[in-house]
């Protein structure tokens, strides 16, 4: 036998069912992508992120930013005081 192969570590094989239920967020952005490879990727890549932000290895900042909503004049008025509990001026 080879002694690289041996040293080497086995590939990690995973079959799992995901409901909407368990987690929305991450059911609606995989069924996006048809079955398959790009799915796999796709969840690989959502993953390491995952991995990489959980180990500070980048910021997530704007994680929770929703767009705002289409400016009306009954949402002016929240709109001012919703800045109220905004980001500092100060730096």
């Amino acid at each position: 036998m080879n002694p690289c192969s041996q040293n080497e570590p086995r590939p990690i094989r995973l079959v799992f069912e995901l409901a909407r239920a368990d987690n929305p967020r991450l059911y609606d952005e995989l069924v996006r992508f048809p079955q398959g490879a790009k799915r796999v990727n796709r969840l690989r890549v959502l993953a390491y992120d995952g991995l990489l932000a959980q180990y500070g290895v980048f910021a997530v900042d704007d994680a929770r930013q929703v767009p705002p909503p289409v400016a009306s004049e009954a949402s002016k008025s929240a709109t001012v005081s919703n800045d109220v509990f905004g980001p500092s001026l100060q730096e």
